[in-house]
């Protein structure tokens, strides 16, 4: 039983810090959504965690600079559209459905944006990361 409650909580603390620090801009075309999709701690590396979430961006709408918790390996695939990103001093580039990319620890996301005035784009990400840390997204100031 208290290994239940434990799991819940942590669960519970993960998807609260996938929305802390960034706020859902539903409301508004210029901003992403953000959906979570799953997370479990990870049981044969323990004190990690696995957390994804869809990430929708209407036509033209764009997340705001960031960072992610500062253990957190990033991995994006683009589901639908296409999705323009920059990390840390790489030149931007487009990525389109079916193509992947990734941040280090401790990137700093400069650039991540629908490509299309007309089309909308999804990606999922999924973030490995310690147990515990959050918050997931911090914008920049």
């Amino acid at each position: 039983m208290r290994n239940q409650r434990a799991v819940y909580w942590i669960k519970a603390m993960i998807i609260a810090a996938l929305f802390h620090g960034a706020p859902l801009h539903a409301e508004t075309s210029q901003h992403e959504t953000v959906a979570p999709a799953f997370q479990s701690a990870i049981p044969n590396i323990p004190g990690k965690s696995l957390v994804s979430a869809v990430v929708e961006y209407p036509p033209g709408a764009k997340s705001p600079s960031h960072h992610h918790a500062s253990s957190a390996f990033v991995y994006a695939y683009v589901l639908s559209g296409a999705v323009r990103s920059q990390v840390n001093e790489e030149p931007a580039r487009v990525y389109r459905a079916g193509e992947s990319f990734s941040e280090a620890p401790g990137a700093h996301h400069v650039i991540s944006e629908n490509a299309s005035d007309t089309e909308p784009a999804r990606l999922l990400a999924v973030f490995i990361l310690d147990t515990g840390d959050h918050p997931l997204t911090t914008p920049d100031r």
